[in-house]
């Protein structure tokens, strides 16, 4: 496999490492503690001048800049801008993977590459979020560190030469130690490496995980301060009837936290599909509509009766930023302890969904930690008020709900339920908090996963063809399709077909069941051995039957496009060995049958293809030094690839086509698969081959160009 050691400078050093292993000769256990420190200190440092960074340019783009030049509030508008078109060639020229929230992209490393990053990633990730989020961009500093210490415990494992399982554990690593130096929350750190990336609870990874952290929280520590996150009294429940309104609060966050998911991703199809504008540019137009959100809200608050020092409305800009700029942590700290008047509360809960869908959505860099957080505290402190009003006796305090709500809908949107509960509880140190929170994040998580199945980090990689569940890619079998494995001509009999002859029939094929059809050869029904054993057994006349008489009428049926994964859940709930394949514009009619043997084929299958996959890409991701580029294709009418199977194509060398998209479904793509107009293909492209694939897939009828790049697949 192809690492990041094939840059000259990189083979010299890691040579160098390996001659200090092979003179020192340490345990593994040993040589992974020490890497562990490292990885915390240096991500611990890393974080100290990522928050110090944001701070400087905070302070001196909405406080110098304007003592400098006069025009007043306008600088609100002005100075998004431009931070944007600073951090957007960054991005676009210099490393892609530091677009967006960023932990999907390690995610996707740890899946395809074995957890390999290159170091640019680190460089370009700290540079452009932080000229994000100083300049007022809405998001997170949590995902940038996260990423950053992320790519440090990748570029440690391949300096060093470790099998992927190691590189692996050393990227957790450096996740987890991100998330204690922002938050100053060693635990919930662990807990989302755990949680989000890895899955794994053998005491090999946890322990180098829970050392990278704790170092990390006390380098952040030593510079930032000991104190929480966030500076709040202590909450506790006044009656036990409260924790049916955190139940209900639980069920509001879970929906906040899927309307956060869509409207993030809407956002960003919006401005990946707006085709006159480059990717450098996009930043800048969401920078643009984000300023004039900041410049309009805070009058028209004064003018609804919030106090103009509430409302962030006055001069100078930099004792009034308004509340959706940057992470937004003073606000977020001002609803736990509030109350904040319900006005504001309902106000700021929108705005900043919109904020931040504008923010990364245009494709700038930032977390959407902090933005969840947010919006929770918003929506539990305006619950909060909300219930006060209604039950004034309880005495409740709104800023519990506050807390509880962060919780919430960050579990909402990450289906991270152990590190919102920590993270709450590290934030807060009151142990009688807990019980709530469990209460919002259960919740919370049965709401969001069965309004939006994927979660804010998982559904990016989900559209490009990777299922991934608590960091693996544990859904091989949505890669495959029913009509791929199914039995093409099940056996069937007639539903007139005599008991005795049916009996005949088993001990003649040895099937264990059969499809039943009527006179017309349609599907009415399944018969199986258990039930002529059940009938010859129980039913005194059974001879005098006929096959209607004992077979299943209510059957659980599949479709040819749907992916095995889906067939399969269908057939574990009812716990049933074989379903009929059916037409979907007919369900009466039969075209084949799925059996728990064509289960086992299909997941084979799904494993090679994506070894295929990861290995392809590796290769053409080394091929050159640009990398590839992932490109979002849509099969035109006319196009010259319509109505064509893949394998049938001539593809540009240097091309690699991974996923299709057919009606709202999507697997990994395969040589039968017949391209149709409408048509959404994911594909790896060398740069020189990129204008000859769009070319393919576009239209002769009109030379527009299509839709352009989502990311790039580096």
């Amino acid at each position: 496999m192809t690492t990041l050691t094939t840059h000259p400078a990189m083979r010299h050093w890691s040579r160098r490492f390996a001659l200090l292993l092979d003179r020192f000769q340490p345990s593994e256990s040993t040589l992974l503690l020490i890497l562990s420190i490292v990885i915390g200190l240096v991500t611990g440092f890393a974080a100290v001048l990522f928050i110090k960074l944001i701070d400087w340019i905070t302070q001196f783009s909405f406080g110098s800049i304007p003592s400098v030049v006069d025009w007043g509030r306008w600088w609100i508008v002005l100075i998004p801008v431009i931070g944007s078109l600073i951090s957007g060639p960054i991005i676009a020229f210099f490393a892609r993977e530091a677009k967006g929230h960023g932990v999907p992209e390690v995610m996707q490393a740890l899946v395809l590459h074995g957890g390999r990053i290159r170091p640019r990633v680190a460089v370009a990730k700290i540079a452009a979020s932080s000229v994000c989020i100083g300049t007022g961009g809405s998001a997170g500093r949590e995902g940038p560190i996260v990423q950053v210490g992320s790519t440090f415990g990748s570029t440690v494992g391949q300096l060093f030469r470790m099998s992927n399982r190691r590189i692996a554990n050393l990227v957790a690593c450096g996740a987890a130690a991100g998330i204690a130096a922002t938050f100053n929350a060693p635990i919930a750190g662990v807990a989302f490496a755990i949680e989000v990336l890895m899955g794994d609870l053998t005491i090999g990874v946890i322990s180098n995980v829970v050392i990278s952290a704790v170092t990390a929280a006390v380098v952040s520590q030593a510079f930032l301060g000991a104190d929480p996150a966030f500076a709040i009294p202590t909450y506790a429940m006044n009656s036990p009837w409260e924790i049916l309104f955190y139940v209900v609060l639980g069920l509001l966050t879970g929906v906040m936290g899927v309307v956060f998911i869509k409207t993030l991703y809407g956002a960003e199809d919006i401005f990946d599909n707006w085709r006159q504008a480059p990717m450098w540019l996009r930043p800048a137009v969401g920078a643009l509509l984000l300023g004039l959100i900041g410049f309009l809200y805070p009058p028209a608050l004064v003018k609804a009766g919030i106090d103009p020092e509430l409302a962030r409305f006055g001069l100078p800009i930099i004792r009034n930023l308004p509340h959706i700029f940057g992470s937004g942590f003073e606000t977020i700290e001002a609803a736990l302890t509030g109350p904040l008047p319900w006005l504001l509360l309902i106000s700021l809960l929108f705005l900043k969904l919109v904020a931040t869908s504008l923010t990364l959505g245009s494709g700038n860099s930032g977390g959407v930690f902090a933005p969840a957080l947010f919006m929770g505290a918003m929506l539990g402190g305006l619950f909060g008020l909300g219930i006060d009003i209604l039950f004034p006796t309880i005495g409740l305090n709104p800023g519990a709900y506050a807390l509880a709500g962060m919780a919430g809908v960050f579990v909402g949107a990450a289906r991270a339920p152990l590190t919102a509960i920590l993270i709450a509880f590290e934030m807060s140190n009151d142990y009688k908090v807990i019980l709530p929170l469990m209460a919002v994040t259960i919740f919370s998580l049965v709401v969001a996963h069965r309004l939006h199945p994927e979660s804010i980090y998982t559904l990016k990689l989900a559209r490009r063809g990777l299922r991934l569940r608590f960091g693996r890619d544990v859904d091989v079998l949505d890669g495959v399709l029913v009509s791929e494995v199914m039995t093409k001509n099940p056996p069937t009999v007639h539903e007139n077909m005599s008991i005795r002859e049916l009996e005949q029939y088993f001990l003649a094929t040895h099937h264990h069941g059969a499809m039943v059809l009527d006179d017309h050869d349609r599907l009415v029904g399944i018969v199986t051995l258990q039930d002529l054993e059940r009938c010859l057994n129980e039913i005194a006349h059974c001879q005098d039957l006929r096959v209607k008489d004992i077979m299943t009428r209510s059957l659980v049926v599949t479709y040819p496009d749907e992916t095995i994964g889906d067939a399969l859940q269908r057939m574990a709930v009812r716990d049933i060995g074989r379903m009929p394949v059916v037409d979907r514009a007919d369900t009466t009619r039969l075209v084949g049958a799925i059996r728990r043997s064509d289960i086992t084929r299909a997941y084979q299958r799904g494993i090679l293809r994506r070894e295929i996959l990861a290995e392809r890409s590796t290769n053409l991701r080394a091929s050159r030094s640009g990398g590839a580029e992932f490109l979002e294709l849509k099969v035109e009418p006319g196009a010259p690839v319509a109505g064509k199977k893949v394998k049938e194509l001539d593809l540009p060398e240097g091309v690699l086509l991974t996923t299709i998209f057919h009606n709202n479904e999507h697997h990994l793509i395969h040589g039968d698969d017949v391209l149709q107009p409408g048509d959404l293909v994911l594909a790896l492209a060398e740069p020189d081959a990129v204008d000859q694939l769009k070319a393919m897939f576009r239209s002769p009828a009109r030379e527009l160009p299509l839709k352009p790049e989502v990311g790039p697949f580096e």
